[in-house]
Order: structure tokens, then sequence, then C-alpha cells
């Protein structure tokens, strides 16, 4: 538990193929999995360039930690293109969530990390973004708004893991 940033809350994976890794999950007994065919970033910018970026997004979570799996569809300059580009697949980032956005944004550069790409999910109270922590930390370090819908669809995601019986592995979004 960090005593700034709370609790990690989320592993980010980038995958080639989302629904193989949605599979291997779920023989592992994490599920059930959300998964959204056509998910976007609205407002996405990486490095400061703004992009249509296209992506699989499938959400479960195992215990307190949601598993998030990443395809990115298109071809467009991401942190997740990179990720690929340099031959590797898994986990690329962990995350934390907050409800005070702007301050943890200013304390984590403050730390002295660049944000790389950041952007919206769920519209303006979905706020996320990575920074380069990688050289330092592994991974890229994700910070994500969690107030309004996405926060309500999150907490769902949770509540369906808890007890859950192996039956709809896969739920569309």
């Amino acid at each position: 538990m960090s005593k700034d940033l709370g609790a990690i809350c989320q592993n980010g994976y980038i995958v080639k193929d989302i629904e193989q890794a949605m599979q291997e999950w779920l023989k592992l007994g994490v599920g059930p999995w959300f998964y959204l065919e056509n998910a976007t970033i609205d407002e996405f910018q990486y490095k400061g360039q703004s992009y249509a970026i296209e992506l699989k997004i499938a959400l479960a979570n195992s215990g307190d930690v949601q598993v998030e799996l990443i395809q990115q569809v298109n071809d467009v300059p991401s942190m997740y293109q990179d990720f690929l580009n340099s031959g590797r697949e898994g986990l690329q980032h962990i995350a934390y969530w907050t409800e005070d956005y702007s301050t943890v944004y200013q304390h984590i550069q403050d730390l002295g990390f660049k944000m790389v790409h950041q952007g919206q999910i769920g519209g303006p109270q979905g706020r996320l973004a990575y920074f380069d922590t990688e050289y330092a930390i592994g991974t890229a370090l994700e910070i994500s708004e969690m107030t309004g819908s996405k926060k309500q669809v999150y907490d769902y995601i949770k509540k369906a893991s808890i007890g859950w019986n192996g039956k709809k592995p896969i739920r569309k979004l």
C-alpha cells in the first residue's frame, strides 16, 4: 500500500489476442470477464498528440485487484503499441484509482515522472493518465479517476466476481 496513492487497484496486460487471453485467465478461475469489443479512449493523447485509438478491453476482478486485458486494434502511437513493438506481451501497467485526480496527477509529476498518454473513459469524470515509470518500478503507472459512471461499472465488475460460479464467463459490455 502506497502511503500517498493507496492500494494498487488494477494490473493491465497488453495482449495480441484478447479472446485467447481471457480463456487462459478463465483456466485460473478468474472471471467473469466484461468484454468491450469496440472501446475507445476519448480525447486520447500520446506524447501531446491526439489520436483515435481503437481497443478491445476485458475486465475481471481477482479479489480486490482488477485485471485488465487490452488489445490495440489499430496502429496509432500509444504506450500499448510501444510495449508490443518492444517484443513484449503481458503486464504493462499498474493502476491507482482516485477520486482526487488532479491532486494525484500533480503529485506524480512532482515526483519527476512524465505523463506519456492520457484520455478519458465514460466522460469527463473518467480521466486516466499513464506515466513513464518503467525505468523506476518495472511497469508503467496509470492513475484513473474513479467517479461517475466508470466507478459504477468497476464496482459492478468487482461485485460480479464475488462468489462467481463459473457461469457466463464472458459478458459483452
